[in-house]
């Protein structure tokens, strides 16, 4: 279901009713949509299992509905909230959730079968979109590539040379089990999210990200983009999979990434060559019709220096440090950690 957490069914999902079951967080990176990359970085999986039960405990004191139960850890089966684990000396790598179920996604003659899809889930299902919000546009941003300015109310011509910062936060709908994701018109994520309302899925993302962004803020981090993805059960929406973590969103400080971003650009100034062949591959697996970019791949990525996964390292726990307000982790400060990576 994902290649940088494991995932633990303990009680499946059925036609009617939820299950249970958890995230394992593992140590795995992903850039690019490659998958488990040739590294690990060291507390990665606590960082994000940290951060990710603080922001569903957050979300939970807000109202907003989630498949959230609690967290193990160390050795222990007892399923506790992050503060009785942290308490206990414990940052937890695993989260406990609630299942619902997630059919298979038939891709024949090019094309993807959402309403097989959503045969197979009735009225118990994850919804296959993930929705994204933006608070920025920074130089590079997909949104540049995909839409003017004027698309969303800004006073320019053209998108500027800089970040643009928005007085409103935009929304957008992507597609989620696709090999090749790819972002969709509302006409369309409406037709794929199937019973559930895109505008009350529009309403609980900006609800997230007013969430994220304030908690952001008292760390002095700067929150500029993210995602939800939710589940549909007998009519309710809730939050699912991990919300509001170093990976799933894109956060600053003091004008340097604080996120997997990072990482991201590392790679494209030091493997520039497979991060082309990645491009590469993607591309021609639209024009064949295939779903597998990856077996189109020619180059494989190259392991990372040492250096460079330590700095990675202390700026995810760092990050979580800074974020959840307290000192889980035995790591540099904020500032510290940022000013290493800026040297990256």
């Amino acid at each position: 279901m994902t290649s940088v957490k494991e995932f633990r069914i303990d009680e499946a999902a059925t036609a009617t009713d939820l299950g249970r079951g958890a995230f394992v967080f593992t140590d795995d990176y992903s850039v690019f949509d490659w998958g488990k990359m040739p590294d690990t970085i060291p507390e990665k999986g606590a960082s994000l299992c940290t951060m990710g039960a603080f922001n569903f405990q957050l979300l939970e004191e807000n109202h907003i509905p989630t498949h959230y139960e609690g967290v193990r850890a160390g050795d222990s089966d007892e399923v506790l909230d992050l503060g009785e684990a942290l308490s206990a000396g414990h940052a937890p790598e695993e989260m406990v959730i609630a299942l619902t179920q997630v059919p298979d996604l038939p891709f024949a003659d090019g094309e993807y079968d959402y309403e097989a899809y959503h045969d197979a889930a009735g009225q118990n299902y994850l919804i296959p979109l993930e929705i994204v919000f933006r608070n920025r546009v920074p130089v590079g941003s997909s949104l540049r590539k995909r839409t003017d300015p004027a698309d969303h109310g800004l006073d320019f011509e053209a998108w500027p040379d800089e970040v643009v910062d928005l007085d409103q936060p935009i929304v957008e709908f992507s597609t989620k089990y696709e090999e090749q994701d790819s972002y969709l018109d509302r006409a369309a994520a409406d037709r794929i999210a199937g019973a559930a309302s895109v505008d009350q899925l529009e309403e609980l993302a900006l609800a997230v990200n007013h969430v994220v962004t304030d908690q952001a803020a008292d760390a002095e981090l700067v929150h500029e983009d993210g995602k939800i993805e939710c589940l549909y059960h007998e009519g309710q929406i809730r939050v699912a999979d991990v919300v509001g973590t170093f990976d799933e969103n894109r956060f600053s400080y003091d004008g340097q990434q604080v996120s997997k971003e990072v990482i991201r650009q590392y790679h494209k100034r030091t493997q520039p060559e497979w991060v082309e062949a990645v491009s590469t591959a993607k591309q021609r697996a639209t024009e064949e019709g295939t779903a597998d970019w990856k077996s189109l791949c020619d180059r494989e990525p190259e392991p990372l220096d040492e250096s460079v996964i330590m700095a990675a390292r202390d700026l995810y726990c760092a990050g979580t440090n800074a974020y959840v307000g307290g000192n889980v982790f035995d790591a540099p400060s904020l500032s510290a950690a940022v000013d290493a990576v800026r040297d990256l």
